[in-house]
């Protein structure tokens, strides 16, 4: 299949159904991101946000629909549509006796990427915004936001056109989180189509440019940039997908 940036979305999922066992949890789910485009996607939980981001991994195959990363099917090759893609989990997993540095280093050799370290791998630990001290640190004294500029450094530093991101704010504080924000804003200004699966109303509102709300395995209702809570209340809406209110 080809993988010709010009012929497709970076992530289209069209029509997707997926069940485990005689439950539903993808029920027509449809779904688009383009090149520098966050789309942030909210839900309850057993909404299908797991799901969904397995389906994009190559971890599930789905019942039906299709599922497209850069134009190709994650179920069929999912080692080729993994090679698209950067996932930062809830819990950044990096080796934590190795430092920043070393970290990008054996991971881009991984993916037999390009890893000089003047011109790939530097320039992305400065993107991020990663003080220089903590270049040669090891990352088991990071904190949390630290860690996660190491993971999209290593997203920057792969140029791949997707990224996913699962509970990026999730145990933040509201500085450490204003600064996640504007550090995937580096991605976006990259062009990379970004999508944030997030319990983080009040995140999502600030940085996305669209936001979605999953019910019930389905798109149920979409914000665009700029709606916001000028014509919406975002903690009617919060309880109405989640359950509980967004924070103030």
């Amino acid at each position: 299949m080809t993988n010709d940036a010009g012929a497709h979305l970076p992530i289209e999922v069209r029509a997707l159904r997926h069940s485990y066992g005689e439950r539903e949890v993808l029920c027509g789910l449809d779904l688009t991101v383009a090149p520098g485009e966050i789309y942030a996607l909210l839900g309850g939980n057993g909404a299908g946000k797991s799901t969904t981001l397995s389906a994009l991994l190559g971890f599930i195959v789905p019942s039906a629909g299709s599922v497209r990363v850069g134009g190709i099917d994650p179920a069929a090759d999912p080692a080729m549509a993994r090679a698209q893609l950067a996932y930062v989990p809830e819990s950044v997993a990096l080796y934590d006796h190795l430092s920043a540095r070393e970290n990008l280093d054996y991971f881009l050799s991984l993916a037999r990427a390009q890893r000089s370290r003047k011109t790939v791998v530097e320039p992305a630990l400065d993107a991020v915004g990663l003080p220089h001290h903590a270049w040669n640190q090891r990352v088991g004294g990071f904190s949390k936001g630290m860690r996660q500029k190491v993971a999209i450094a290593l997203a920057l530093a792969r140029h791949v056109p997707v990224l996913l991101l699962d509970e990026p704010t999730s145990g933040l504080d509201p500085r450490a989180t204003m600064e996640f924000n504007r550090l995937i804003e580096t991605a976006r200004d990259r062009k990379v189509a970004i999508l944030m699966v997030t319990h983080d109303l009040l995140s999502a509102v600030d940085v996305a440019n669209r936001i979605g709300f999953l019910s019930a395995g389905r798109i149920e209702e979409e914000l665009a940039a700029g709606d916001g809570a000028a014509r919406f209340d975002l903690n009617a809406l919060h309880a109405r997908y989640t359950g509980t209110r967004a924070a103030a």
